[in-house]
């Protein structure tokens, strides 16, 4: 079998290299402090979106940290007993929640399902904005310059997601015992960071994740594509690599693997061998740190790409939740 990463049994005990800040633990605290005291100002309006008895679908707004107004779908089973399961949906960089069709099963199966957009990305979640330094491109390294690492923009991503997963606890149709995330790419990080900082999340489904790692992949000469950001900005803002461990370590703070040990849930990750995108080593730097009930799943030949299968093992692992009490 080709390869160009760690062979798997490595990949098994890879440890990760990006610097974890000293501080990373009272960053999150200070973190999630700002997030609980955050008034959401949840609103559902309803939507006309799947003509379908027994399902009612609604554009749900809430307020995140810094003010922005954040949009997820939110489809809801009319004929099943209350409370019930629900799963949270995350989608890849850039993207949106996607069509409403795309979370029916799940609703068809009894759960209310919630899909997310990222703030500032393809869906109708607001960036605030209002960080000092560079916007040039990219969300990775939007807040790098800035002198407060508290305005690095997936801080304000990752919180929004733990607050979704907080808002659909606190719906009277759901059971806050038997909640799920999933989501693949950046889908698949916003999946692990949501479990970090959420305990009460029982089922996390992670696909290929992204956002792990960073100096691993920029080692790897991989800082392309999705990681492009990364190696512009050092062509931009520090040609001679001056800042590399500055820079790095900041961006430890928005590193998944170290969130990693945080997480409680039951977690599912698949990963493609032959991913360079997101490569298998920096999937498993967050996945070797996790230390609840975990399993990984491998597809050797295949890259950031539609893992034949995978979406319904995704769906039948989160049917556990029923039976879950």
């Amino acid at each position: 079998m080709p390869l160009f990463d760690f062979p798997l049994e490595k990949l098994k005990a890879y440890e990760g290299i990006n610097p974890r800040p000293a501080d990373f633990d009272a960053y999150w605290e200070r973190a999630l402090e700002e997030m609980r005291a955050q008034d959401p100002q949840v609103e559902c309006r309803p939507a006309s979106a799947i003509a379908l008895d027994g399902l009612a679908c609604y554009n749900l707004f809430f307020t995140g940290v810094g003010g922005a107004r954040v949009h997820a779908k939110y489809l809801k089973p009319l004929n099943v007993s209350e409370p019930h399961p629900a799963v949270l949906k995350f989608h890849g960089y850039s993207g949106n929640s996607g069509d409403w069709h795309d979370s029916l099963a799940y609703a068809l199966a009894g759960y209310s399902v919630l899909a997310m957009d990222c703030r500032g990305q393809g869906g109708l979640s607001e960036d605030a904005g209002g960080v000092r330094g560079n916007t040039h491109a990219g969300h990775i390294i939007r807040g790098l310059d800035d002198p407060d690492p508290h305005n690095l923009l997936f801080r304000n991503i990752f919180l929004d997601t733990a607050q979704l997963a907080r808002i659909a606890m606190q719906l009277p149709e759901v059971d806050p015992k038997r909640v799920g995330v999933l989501g693949g790419s950046q889908g698949g990080a916003l999946t692990l960071a949501c479990a970090s900082l959420e305990p009460k999340i029982r089922l996390a489904a992670s696909t290929y994740p992204f956002l792990s790692d960073y100096l691993r992949v920029w080692e790897m000469d991989l800082a392309k594509d999705a990681y492009s950001e990364i190696t512009n900005y050092f062509r931009l803002f520090d040609p001679r690599h001056e800042r590399k461990t500055e820079v790095f370590t900041k961006l430890g703070y928005i590193d998944i693997q170290h969130l990693a040990p945080r997480i409680k849930a039951e977690v599912l990750m698949f990963t493609g061998l032959m991913d360079t995108i997101c490569p298998p080593s920096s999937q498993f730097a967050a996945f070797n740190k996790i230390t609840s009930p975990k399993n990984t799943i491998i597809f050797p030949d295949f890259r950031h790409e539609h893992l034949p299968g995978a979406n319904d093992t995704v769906f039948n692992f989160m049917m556990k939740l029923k039976k879950m009490p």
